[in-house]
């Protein structure tokens, strides 16, 4: 593991609170870009809420990757409020600050309600998050929010070759969106942009397995557009980089919100799959993350 990769991991960003991972982010971009094969233009700052935009060359495709996490806020009575779809697991540390201080505590549930055992009241609104603990073996990566850490990183990484193209890095993604739209506008109108890949963590299953490379998912709560499906995977047989193709009838990503916005672009999600999703110790395979970064260069270059 590099040290992108370890320090985007250590950095805490539940939705709504996503600053910190964007200044990491930044910071790298503005310290690496003149290394880049093409430096791209930078769109950042209060009026994009976090939000960065970066434009290489004479962009076709747009790439996505949501910056934030799943985790915790604080109500009355020692109580928790879930944020997005956080797995539920009595005794799992999380941590945080409030005004008062540094916040270790552990999950407890009572009667269906989520509480912390931290000895004083923390305040309101406070947002927690699962203790981050990084784990490696047997080609192997278990940690807390490799998704979409993961997806971060293989876009980073996208960065340092890529000559035409444009990689968003939004927010919001894991309680229902709500960035896309207006960067989607954006993207359309200053560029025409008709193509735009998701890139996400999805979920090991029956058909999605660790080591077995990149996943192309055909359809999950929405249903891109077949032609352009029929493209990528065309692609992806012409790069040779090993991949697995999804198929599930629950699920979502930034593309939920392509689909539903009035512009018409094409989508497709294009990740890599987990074990463990929403826990601290979700588990993804480095062979995998590979894959998805060679199959992201390819891609941006000839679709």
């Amino acid at each position: 593991m590099d040290d992108l990769l370890k320090e985007i991991l250590l950095i805490n960003s539940v939705s709504g609170d996503e600053s910190r991972i964007s200044d990491c982010l930044i910071n790298h971009i503005v310290k690496r870009r003149s290394s880049w094969n093409v430096s791209p233009k930078i769109f950042f700052g209060n009026e994009f809420h976090e939000n960065i935009l970066l434009v290489f060359g004479n962009p076709q495709t747009a790439a996505f990757a949501h910056m934030d996490t799943v985790g915790f806020t604080s109500r009355y009575e020692n109580q928790l409020v879930p944020v997005g779809g956080p797995e539920v697991i009595p005794g799992t540390w999380l941590q945080g600050e409030d005004a008062v201080g540094a916040i270790r505590c552990r999950i407890q549930e009572q009667q269906g309600n989520v509480y912390h055992d931290f000895p004083r009241a923390i305040q309101r609104g406070t947002l927690l998050s699962f203790e981050q603990d990084i784990r490696m073996a047997a080609g192997t990566i278990e940690a807390a929010y490799l998704d979409n850490r993961l997806g971060l990183y293989a876009l980073l990484k996208l960065c340092e070759t890529l000559e035409n193209g444009i990689v968003a890095f939004t927010t919001y993604e894991e309680h229902g969106g709500g960035s896309m739209p207006f960067l989607i506008r954006f993207i359309y109108e200053n560029w025409a942009i008709k193509q735009a890949l998701i890139a996400d963590v999805t979920w090991i299953t029956d058909g999605v397995h660790l080591h077995q490379g990149a996943v192309i998912s055909l359809r999950d709560s929405f249903i891109p557009r077949k032609t352009f499906l029929n493209e990528i995977i065309r692609l992806a047989e012409e790069s040779e980089v090993p991949y697995q193709l999804e198929v599930e009838a629950a699920g979502g990503s930034d593309g939920r919100e392509i689909q539903m916005s009035p512009y018409p672009i094409d989508w497709c999600f294009i990740g890599i799959g987990e074990e463990n999703p929403h826990t601290p110790s979700e588990k993804a395979s480095f062979f995998d993350l590979d894959c998805m970064i060679k199959l992201y260069q390819y891609l941006m270059q000839n679709l």
